[in-house]
């Protein structure tokens, strides 16, 4: 049986280092077709996915579920799903890939909980046509690419929430379900310095079965994740906004603003100020 901890975490498949682009979009065969039209099982920590499939087909293996995609199918994969790929060869279509910072910048409160699961559905005209936009523009070089980008982005990930919408979720398991619970709390406590032990009391369960239910979904534990979430919102607020850093940290309980610099640091590999002159 494979553990968490073996699955690799990849920025783009058979990648491991920093995310290329504020968006990242090439065909299925440029890279799929290199690994001899297999992907092994992985995870990203901080990107999410679309795939739009043009021609072709693939066997999907997504958090232990099989399922297929096929022609004129689009499958969104949100972050940390472990999720593998067998395409058929020859297979034609696009991949999308999204820092969380740009579902967290399209606004709509509802918007992280729509796409919190895979979903797989007919790509129809909107879909497929703002992914070829996506792609478009990612080839371009204008100065306002990046702008374009991520707009755009934001349209097809609105998109793809309306559908999960429509269709409705499933109820999820108790683990999956104090997972999500979990998250919606760091997002209103961010600026609190809540620990594990403060969201386990308020989930009313113990600082280790938050942690074991925090590692079966993304690998970590409660602590760790709790900083990645924080440290993903920090990079949010860097490349979209004009806030002073220390305001920023101010705004994740960070009081003191050289302790902020210094994890945000070592949680990216870079200083907030160096960070915010790459969408400068």
């Amino acid at each position: 049986m494979t553990t968490a901890s073996q699955i690799p975490m990849f920025s783009l498949f058979g990648e491991t280092g920093a995310f290329p682009d504020v968006v990242h979009c090439e065909p299925i065969r440029d890279r799929a077709g290199r690994h001899a039209w297999v992907i092994a099982p992985h995870r990203h920590t901080d990107m999410a996915q679309v795939f739009v499939m043009d021609r072709g087909c693939a066997a999907v293996r997504i958090d232990g579920q099989d399922e297929a995609l096929a022609d004129g199918e689009f499958l969104f994969l949100p972050a940390k799903s472990v999720h593998g790929f067998t395409f058929a060869q020859g297979a034609e279509g696009l991949v999308l890939s999204f820092p969380l910072a740009i579902l967290s910048g399209a606004a709509p409160a509802d918007l992280a909980r729509l796409l919190s699961r895979p979903l797989r559905h007919p790509a129809g005209g909107r879909i497929a046509e703002l992914a070829r936009q996506i792609h478009h523009a990612f080839r371009d070089t204008g100065p306002l690419r990046a702008s374009l980008l991520v707009s755009l982005s934001q349209a097809l990930l609105i998109s793809v929430a309306e559908i999960a919408a429509r269709r409705g979720q499933r109820v999820a398991p108790l683990p999956r379900r104090r997972m999500e619970a979990f998250e919606r709390l760091i997002v209103q406590h961010m600026g609190d310095g809540w620990g594990a032990a403060d969201y386990a009391s308020a989930l009313a369960i113990t600082p280790g079965h938050l942690s074991r239910i925090c590692r079966m979904a993304t690998g970590q534990g409660a602590t760790r994740h709790i900083e990645t979430v924080l440290m993903t919102e920090a990079r949010r607020l860097l490349a979209f906004t004009r806030l002073p850093v220390a305001e920023i940290g101010h705004r994740l309980g960070f009081d003191d603003p050289p302790y902020f610099s210094r994890r945000f640091r070592v949680a990216t590999g870079e200083t907030p100020s160096a960070y915010r002159l790459r969408f400068a």
